[in-house]
């Protein structure tokens, strides 16, 4: 059976399978046998492979590795775990957004600590976006049940509505800037995520507490590891079942 994923990921990056041996020092029948017979590269070759198509290793080989290396790769995933979001320093919050180069992403129910706690924000966002960054913004809708729900069990009534209709004074500043795309969504929320390219922030959720007073794991993707993708995964799952917040532009 062909490993048609790595067969996929070399064609999208531009080589054959003889300029991919070139790169990483192999000869070509091996390279060949790697798309054409599935064969498992050695570790050192993966990795190698993996950095040079920009795929993850466990997308091209997902059996590659033991359960037990993948569980001690997820753990090197965590940077951090911090109490609380209060205590996330300003310092990465503003190191995440600037040094972003491929995406920003915001899952949220309204996160209108953010807008407050940044005051660039938007303009942060808006200078990520014309330098060909996606940034994608996802909101709770104000009129769901789920936003009502997670109002009550805090016990503060339709206050996070209220947020979220607050937070958008700011997030409509973006609403005509290329690349900035924002949604609503209804979906029960287990965790705030703040995903920079290959960051991430997870601000877990609390039965009965609001997220501020809340853990927050600090995440760096690595080639062989999965807790950074299930994350990951999480939000496209979000973004694909949420509607547009703002009118389609009209065309001139």
């Amino acid at each position: 059976m062909a490993n048609d994923r790595l067969r996929e990921a070399v064609l999208n990056a531009g080589l054959t399978p003889l300029s991919l041996a070139e790169r990483v020092g192999v000869s070509p029948k091996t390279a060949e046998r790697w798309i054409t017979l599935n064969r498992v590269p050695y570790p050192r070759h993966r990795h190698a492979i993996a950095g040079l198509l920009k795929e993850r290793e466990s997308y091209l080989w997902p059996n590659a590795a033991s359960p037990e290396r993948v569980a001690r790769v997820a753990e090197s995933e965590v940077v951090h775990v911090y109490s609380r979001r209060s205590a996330v320093p300003y310092d990465l919050w503003r190191r995440l957004i600037e040094q972003s180069s491929e995406r920003i992403g915001i899952l949220v129910y309204a996160g209108l600590f953010l807008p407050e706690l940044v005051p660039t924000l938007i303009r942060d966002l808006q200078e990520r976006a014309l330098a060909a960054v996606d940034v994608r913004l996802l909101l709770g809708n104000p009129e769901s049940e789920a936003v009502a729900q997670r109002g009550a069990e805090e016990g503060i009534g339709d206050a996070i509505a209220g947020k979220v209709r607050n937070v958008m004074a700011f997030y409509n500043q973006l609403q005509d800037v290329p690349g900035v795309h924002a949604r609503f969504h209804s979906t029960t929320l287990y965790n705030s995520i703040y995903r920079f390219d290959n960051e991430m922030l997870v601000n877990t959720h609390a039965y009965g507490f609001p997220a501020a007073h809340a853990p927050v794991f600090h995440l760096r993707r690595l080639s062989g590891g999965d807790l950074f993708d299930t994350y990951a995964d999480s939000f496209d799952r979000v973004w694909s079942s949420a509607a547009p917040i703002w009118p389609p532009p009209v065309a001139g």
